[in-house]
């Protein structure tokens, strides 16, 4: 189990994702070689995986949620299908493992359902399809962030690490195929050197640092930190659907956001316009949150809660073998291609 200093570590990774270990250690006291030490033994064990990703907005992408019924007995083989295809890129089993949510990216111009049903094998699995748009997520900085494992850094911590990094402005930079190496490299591992990325690309290290700084200052490119809850002692994870009225749409998902059990939360569309993923440790503290938490904010008219099954797929990383591991994705580069060749799909699809 991960101890305190490991989860200050991941804490300072979540700040700033490529921040050197010279500066993470200096944010949580140690030397630079016990950071890295520590690290590489949690990326090892499948605890975490950072990644890089093209922001779906910048070319024009808009994400869904989508509500999948399924026959328990065929719920397997959709799910997996699902999870290979790097327009999905979050999934869990619900439901006692008859419902897949699931999160997927398209085209501003295409609905939800259109393109899952382009995607979904030609089965008789599926019982029922409910697909909204996420319209906005909630919370800035580390409240956008699952905080509930522990690690927390100071005002003074948080600052050492992200000192000299620009927010993004916009507006985003056109990503070209020259760039593709650079985004397959930095999907497998977003904490690569710049001599490795030079490597990958071909490319000089100054021009390498030069395209970074620009898709990283324009949005169009940045970096989640994949972990995996059961590995830092949280077993218990759920999907709450809430309902408020328009006018407390954003102070309810704001002060949804602030708190540590929360992993996402979102506006949706359609009758529950809030959707919030939950990770605690066990039965009794989710009931503590739903309780306390939960029923203290004003103006929830009704809500719903997805008790998660099993987890098979979050940001950039598919769930294998009870650790972290590269998800297939447009940018990755699967065995047997070339540098930043896109991989050809699935045979059937």
């Amino acid at each position: 189990m991960p101890d305190a200093m490991d989860r200050q570590i991941i804490r300072a990774l979540q700040c700033s994702a490529r921040a050197p270990f010279a500066r993470i250690a200096e944010a949580v006291g140690a030397s630079e070689q016990t950071v890295a030490r520590r690290y590489q033994a949690l990326v090892r064990s499948g605890v975490v995986r950072v990644h890089g990703r093209v922001t779906p907005a910048s070319y024009g992408q808009v994400e869904w949620v989508a509500r999948i019924a399924c026959r328990p007995d065929r719920v397997g083989a959709l799910a997996e299908a699902l999870v290979r295809r790097p327009e999905v890129s979050f999934a869990r089993l619900a439901s006692g493992g008859s419902e897949i949510i699931c999160l997927l990216r398209s085209s501003a111009g295409d609905s939800g359902d259109t393109v899952l049903l382009k995607e979904l094998p030609r089965t008789s699995a599926v019982l029922n399809l409910h697909i909204d748009m996420i319209l906005h997520g909630f919370g800035t900085g580390l409240s956008a962030e699952w905080n509930g494992y522990g690690g927390h850094l100071t005002a003074e911590q948080q600052a050492l690490l992200t000192a000299g990094a620009a927010l993004p402005s916009g507006p985003y930079r056109e990503i070209t195929d020259e760039d593709r190496p650079l985004l397959a490299a930095l999907a497998e591992d977003g904490r690569a050197t710049h001599a490795r990325l030079a490597a990958e690309t071909g490319w000089s290290k100054g021009r390498v640092l030069r395209r970074l700084a620009a898709l990283e200052e324009s949005g169009a490119l940045a970096y989640d930190v994949d972990l995996l809850p059961e590995l830092l002692g949280h077993h218990l994870h759920a999907t709450l659907w809430l309902r408020v009225p328009p006018r407390r749409l954003e102070a309810v998902g704001e002060e949804i956001a602030r708190h540590d059990q929360i992993a996402f939360a979102g506006a949706i569309s359609g009758p529950d316009n809030i959707m919030a993923v939950v990770i605690c440790r066990d039965t009794d503290d989710l009931y503590r949150f739903l309780t306390r938490q939960i029923a203290s904010i004003p103006d929830i008219g009704g809500y719903e809660v997805s008790i998660r099954v099993r987890g098979l797929k979050q940001a950039g990383s598919l769930i294998t073998g009870g650790r972290l591991t590269p998800a297939p994705g447009p940018y990755v580069r699967p065995r047997g291609t070339g540098r930043g060749e896109r991989p050809r799909s699935p045979k059937g699809t």
